[in-house]
């Protein structure tokens, strides 16, 4: 337990009202800035660079698309280049030079697909049922387990509740489950570790923990499913990269929480059959506050400041917080 004196706060520390609607943002690495990407009341795409001095916010580069953007992410790119690359509500994958953002650097329509932008005719791996009878609308990925050069995998979430493992190396699912609720969102706690934990935020005010290290062949992947206060969607979740046990939730009630992981003295134990099953740990909430009127949409800390985070919220709004403490948990 977090000694009630060292519990970490959270603070709104700017506030900027936009004319689009707020999506996603990002921090730019190794930088000051960050990235917001929405949509305008035309329903064209936005994407907007803010540099952050100070107390202020400075908008250094605006470009308006022709489809409203959903997502975004910097993992297809070096720290040299910096390119990012954004998904749309028509399926679209664009590559974007943010100094030169007229023309997409790549290109391509994707389902739940994994892309080299050296082979843009074909993915390097595509993900989908065998029928369009079965087909569902993916709300949310992420890469995990990049411990080494040829491990690598996907975990999906579903606006049914299917949450999908796929091994990259192998082609496989090597597991998969179903929630009670859509998935809004899931994440590891770090994608360059072998696989240890994962967190996926549903419709339903809960989230869920699975613990990846020990799969039993019959009781499969265990978890904890936590049940928030807030009677509202859960729309996402982001680990603190200086620190994976400690995670943000985003509330549907325009409330930020934190939460730490509280791990069991042992990781699994085995059965008798001398199986090995996992063991499921525990959270802890360290801290919530409520900043929005709106549901918080997205929010992405700074790789490179501990503490220092930018959300967006449905209200039009775009905020950067700062949250204290964090070297005392």
């Amino acid at each position: 337990m977090v000694d009630a004196s060292n519990r970490p706060q959270i603070f709104q520390h700017i506030c900027k009202s936009l004319t689009t609607t707020v999506y996603d943002t990002l921090w730019v690495p190794s930088s000051a800035r960050f990235v917001v990407l929405g949509s305008t009341a035309r329903s064209t795409g936005s994407i907007q660079v803010y540099e952050l001095s100070g107390s202020e916010l400075n908008e250094v580069a605006k470009v308006e698309k022709s489809c409203s953007f959903k997502c975004g992410t910097f993992g297809a790119s070096s720290l040299v280049e910096r390119q990012l690359a954004t998904g749309d509500f028509k399926g679209n994958l664009h590559i974007w030079d943010l100094e030169k953002m007229g023309i997409p650097v790549f290109h391509v329509k994707g389902r739940v697909c994994v892309w080299d932008q050296r082979q843009k005719d074909d993915p390097v791996a595509l993900f989908e049922p065998e029928t369009r009878d079965t087909n569902r609308d993916c709300w949310s990925v992420a890469f995990g387990n990049s411990y080494n050069d040829e491990e690598r995998c996907v975990m999906a979430g579903y606006d049914n509740g299917d949450i999908k493992l796929f091994d990259l190396r192998t082609g496989k699912v090597p597991w998969e489950t179903t929630l009670k609720s859509g998935v809004c969102g899931i994440q590891f706690d770090r994608k360059d570790i072998a696989m240890n934990k994962c967190v996926a935020t549903t419709l339903e005010s809960q989230f869920h923990v699975f613990d990846l290290q020990t799969q039993h062949p019959e009781l499969g992947i265990l978890s904890i499913t936590e049940k928030m206060a807030i009677g509202t969607t859960i729309w996402g979740v982001k680990h603190l990269p200086q620190n994976r046990e400690v995670f943000m939730v985003l509330g549907g009630d325009g409330s930020l929480s934190l939460y730490k992981h509280s791990n069991p003295s042992k990781r699994s134990l085995k059965s008798m059959e001398g199986r090995p099953y996992g063991i499921t740990d525990k959270v802890n909430l360290l801290s919530s506050q409520p900043l929005s009127t709106q549901p918080v949409a997205c929010f992405d800390w700074s790789p490179d400041k501990e503490g220092l985070a930018v959300f967006g919220s449905f209200d039009q709004c775009i905020r950067v917080a700062i949250v204290t403490k964090l070297n005392k948990i």
